[in-house]
């Protein structure tokens, strides 16, 4: 998207993370943004209480007059009323990884990508870049607690962009990256890319976009001349053991995302030094191992979780870092197509917990599969301790058990419960 001669920008699916952040820094450029969502939330409150036009009603006759472009996200049904008007309408229209990389394209760009970790690597790089003196935007998939946003933007057309690489629908092969990262790479996704081997072929692919350094951790099947590893292993270019970085965030998965962090701003050019300094005052990213209430009685964690891998490394962190403590886990599933493509793993990371509480699958925007339920998960799980809850009757279901160590886990609206709990459980 050429920003020059832009006046206005249409979001259609305003409200998500990644959204939601292009159209602050569109906003930031002094182009008028507006938008629909499905529903509102804090962040579209917040985007509206910045100066952009919101609304929730999926209704053609509520689109402005004048709009350049629309930005939108394959999450939206393409069947909306809205998208079939501005269609009508002939109306320059992309994906907002398009709109991503168009501005990568702009800048030097450090991309972070990987099916689990990339969000909080992601913050980590641009705190990092931020304590030693570099003029840097950032694009985050959640909220930066160092920063208290989505996006940190830099003071000029120079400044380095640290972006989040995603892969769901093969977004990140819009991006142009110098430095590159690959955290992970566990099947997900299928229903776009079908097998693991597919997956693989995709983050290749991404590799080879990278100009400079692409930053893989060890084991991972990229190939490519102008690699280095990071990891655990001996023969690391990056040893987690060997660095040691001084994290306030628990977790070995952490000490991974931290030294892949590391390795980029020290190709980039920063010393030791300063980048182990700023790695120290890292104060993590909501919803990820996100620490709401910790007092005497009573702690609550609540994690955005929703792969079996990212489940394990979060339950192993909370288990880890409270050893005496009964953990109750509150668990949304994400997509059908996932909970039938990981069922049995499904059920055997969460039966980790002490107590389940499994809520109903959180559709997004897939239609529902016969056999595919919480229920058939739940039925699985070889937990003594496991229940279905319905939505509407969580908070009293908390509320009786009075969970010592509570976590809610999920990528769904399962976050529309976390300040109602956090404030309900700092009174007990």
């Amino acid at each position: 998207m050429n920003q020059k001669g832009l006046n206005s920008v249409y979001f259609v699916g305003i409200g998500g993370i990644g959204m939601s952040a292009l159209a602050r820094y569109y906003h930031s450029q002094g182009i008028a943004v507006a938008g629909y969502d499905l529903t509102p939330s804090p962040l579209t409150k917040q985007l509206e209480g910045e100066g952009m036009a919101i609304h929730y009603e999926d209704n053609p006759s509520l689109l402005p007059a004048h709009i350049d472009t629309v930005v939108f996200t394959p999450a939206v049904p393409q069947d909306l009323k809205e998208l079939v008007e501005l269609r009508r309408r002939d109306i320059p229209m992309m994906k907002r990884a398009e709109a991503l990389g168009a501005i990568s394209k702009e800048h030097y760009t450090i991309a972070v990508s990987g099916t689990h970790g990339k969000t909080t690597t992601t913050a980590m790089v641009a705190h990092i870049l931020k304590e030693n003196g570099i003029d840097m935007t950032a694009f985050i998939g959640g909220i930066a607690n160092n920063f208290n946003s989505n996006l940190v933007l830099g003071h000029t057309s120079e400044s380095v962009l640290v972006v989040e690489a995603d892969e769901f629908d093969r977004s990140f092969l819009q991006l142009a990256p110098n430095i590159s990262i690959v955290n992970s790479i566990d099947a997900d996704h299928l229903d776009i890319y079908g097998d693991r081997k597919h997956l693989v072929e995709s983050f290749n692919q991404f590799a080879n976009l990278t100009k400079d350094i692409v930053i893989v951790k060890e084991g991972l099947d990229i190939n490519v001349p102008n690699q280095v590893s990071f990891g655990f292993g001996e023969d690391c270019d990056y040893r987690v053991d060997e660095l040691n970085l001084p994290l306030s965030i628990p977790g070995r998965h952490n000490q991974l995302n931290a030294t892949a962090a590391f390795a980029a701003a020290t190709e980039l050019g920063l010393d030791a030094e300063g980048i182990t300094k700023a790695l120290s005052t890292f104060k993590g990213v909501k919803r990820r191992f996100d620490i709401r209430v910790r007092n005497e009685k009573h702690i609550y964690i609540d994690d955005y979780a929703h792969h079996p891998e990212e489940i394990k490394s979060c339950l192993s962190a909370i288990k880890a870092s409270f050893p005496s403590k009964r953990v109750t886990l509150v668990f949304q599933p994400h997509l059908f197509t996932r909970t039938r493509d990981f069922m049995e793993d499904f059920a055997n990371v969460l039966a980790m917990a002490d107590d389940l509480i499994l809520l109903d699958i959180y559709p997004a925007r897939e239609k529902p599969i016969e056999g595919i339920t919480s229920q058939a998960l739940l039925d699985k799980i070889s937990l003594k301790n496991k229940c279905l809850c319905p939505k509407e009757a969580l908070l009293d279901t908390i509320a009786e058990r009075k969970p010592e160590l509570l976590v809610t886990m999920g990528a769904g609206n399962i976050d529309r419960f976390v300040e109602p709990l956090q404030n309900m459980i700092s009174q007990w």
